[in-house]
């Protein structure tokens, strides 16, 4: 088609269109006055509600076999390496086989607040080495927030991919910051000798 063809079609085309007769354009609805105030208190309330800072946006890929391990300034060379041999007593245990992104940043957040409350120091959280997904780049997905959650939580102190009886690549064991409680119980104990 040549350009006198296209310009003959559009002008056949729009030959019965008629102008608008107003001049104005409103770019809102006509309606009642938005109250700003009340929409900023609804927000923060629904901030406080879901105080769960963990993000679920970016993360950096880890693969199936990836070994994951992390320590915080402060925690002693001998410390990580028994968590990492698997030599602590694991006091509690989350698995989130089966579960969605979401839901596994739900139940770690929730899992780390309850070993906080009752003063559970080394945990272990199953979370699959995901290599069974068909698609090479949704595998390994939990394990790969797995890996930045815990650093995120303040009341981590240290994670390491666990021993083959335990899971191994397919699960951490997570060693929690002590209490206020349980350092004085240490303190008191202590003291007794």
């Amino acid at each position: 088609m040549s350009d006198e063809d296209d310009t003959s079609l559009f002008a056949q085309e729009v030959a019965g269109i008629k102008p608008l007769k107003k001049g104005e354009v409103y770019l809102r609805k006509k309606g009642p006055q938005v109250d700003f105030h009340v929409r900023k208190q609804a927000a923060s309330i629904a901030q406080e509600a879901d105080r769960n800072h963990l993000s679920h946006d970016f993360v950096e890929k880890v693969e199936p076999n990836d070994v994951l391990g992390y320590k915080r300034s402060g925690v002693q060379d001998g410390v990580f390496k028994r968590l990492r041999q698997g030599k602590y007593g694991i006091e509690a245990r989350l698995d989130l086989h089966r579960h969605t992104v979401a839901q596994a940043r739900e139940q770690v957040y929730q899992f780390a607040d309850d070993c906080m409350r009752n003063d559970i120091r080394v945990a272990i959280i199953v979370h699959g080495k995901g290599d069974r997904t068909p698609e090479p780049e949704n595998q390994a997905m939990i394990k790969s927030y797995i890996n930045k959650w815990l650093r995120d939580l303040d009341v981590v102190m240290a994670f390491h991919s666990a021993q083959r009886h335990h899971g191994g690549l397919g699960a951490v064991y997570v060693l929690f910051k002590k209490t206020e409680k349980a350092r004085l119980e240490d303190w008191e104990k202590h003291q007794k000798r």
